[in-house]
């Protein structure tokens, strides 16, 4: 890409998109596109195509998508499987049709296997059934990436796909329902640490950023203390799970490195897995969130609740291979990221 090329960010509000833009303006580009949802919607086949061919852009990173943890998975598989299959289908197909020279599909981890051999290889993918708790949106993911690749055999096009690994950072979600395992815990950290210190002023203002079903600026402390325990927030703090599951997290702001490096130097049919090759059970990385949030109270289990797939670390062999690897550590991303999460407007 030339710093003049005119590129399109799908979801530059999102946690990933977001990053893209901050990244490429810090690049020095200067003719980069985008669209709120409520100027374009990506569901509608008409409107994007209509965007495609008025604004023609050359490059396109195809980072919107309906996102979310295992309750929001579950609770709304018909809405993440509908709107991720048409959100991507539409810009795909319309930026097959207005001639745009490159497009990099955004994926996830989610695609492979539940019991997929670790680390995971690109190979793997379609070797075995999928995860239940998260089976609409890996099946949508798959579509998307299928998508480009048979694009690019038929058409010639050069549409590629990154699988990157779990993600969190700036601009993450926390949203307590609809929140990934990293950002929920953050936030429930911070509101337990606010609770045992009986910092009202804390509380109220996480609230009033971050509002919470039958919360309101009228509640009082014991209205809010019953709700959230519903969330399990408290002096103590209750996750999902045994806490036994590995994971492997990997600060946004190297995904949106590692795009741009795939943008301008691979071009081959495969997916390319985006991650760390690091890996640590949940209930550590809890205790690590704890260490950076100050949160001294006790962390519980709930173990009625799923744990989700075992273990995912992502073999990402081909991305080395290409020359590039991850610059952030967990410990310095999740200070990073709390830092960002305490002081936004």
């Amino acid at each position: 890409m030339n710093k003049d090329s005119k590129i399109y960010i799908a979801g530059h509000k999102g946690l990933v998109g977001s990053s893209i833009l901050r990244k490429l303006e810090r690049e020095g580009f200067t003719n980069i596109i985008y669209r709120t949802s409520g100027e374009l919607d990506l569901t509608d086949q008409a409107a994007v195509l209509s965007f495609f061919k008025r604004e023609k852009p050359e490059y396109v990173f195809l980072a919107a998508a309906r996102v979310g943890g295992i309750y929001a998975n579950n609770t709304y598989p018909a809405e993440f499987i509908y709107r991720n299959i048409m959100i991507e289908t539409n810009i795909i197909h319309s930026a097959y049709l207005s001639g745009s020279e490159k497009l990099l599909f955004l994926g996830s981890s989610c695609i492979y296997p539940r019991l997929c051999p670790q680390p995971i290889k690109e190979e793997y993918l379609l070797t075995g059934p999928l995860e239940p708790t998260n089976e609409a949106y890996a099946i949508a993911k798959i579509a998307g990436l299928e998508m480009c690749r048979f694009y690019k055999r038929q058409y010639g096009r050069s549409f590629i796909s990154a699988m990157p690994t779990n993600l969190y950072g700036i601009n993450d979600n926390f949203d307590l329902e609809k929140s990934h395992v990293l950002p929920a815990i953050i936030r429930k950290m911070h509101l337990g640490k606010a609770i045992g210190q009986d910092d009202w002023k804390t509380v109220r203002k996480d609230l009033d950023k971050n509002p919470v079903e039958g919360i309101d600026g009228k509640a009082d402390s014991q209205k809010i203390i019953s709700i959230l325990s519903k969330y399990g927030i408290g002096e103590e703090v209750t996750l999902w799970g045994t806490g036994k599951p590995r994971r492997e997290f990997m600060y946004v702001d190297d995904l949106a490195d590692a795009l741009l490096f795939l943008m301008n130097n691979y071009d081959g049919e495969s997916h390319v897995n985006i991650g760390t090759g690091e890996d640590l059970e949940i209930g550590e990385t809890a205790r690590l969130i704890a260490g950076a949030v100050g949160f001294k109270g006790n962390i519980v289990h709930d173990l009625d609740k799923p744990d989700g797939t075992p273990r995912k670390l992502l073999d990402v062999s081909l991305l080395r291979n290409c020359g590039w690897t991850f610059k952030t550590g967990l410990e310095e991303g999740i200070r990073k990221t709390y830092e960002w999460y305490i002081n936004r407007d």
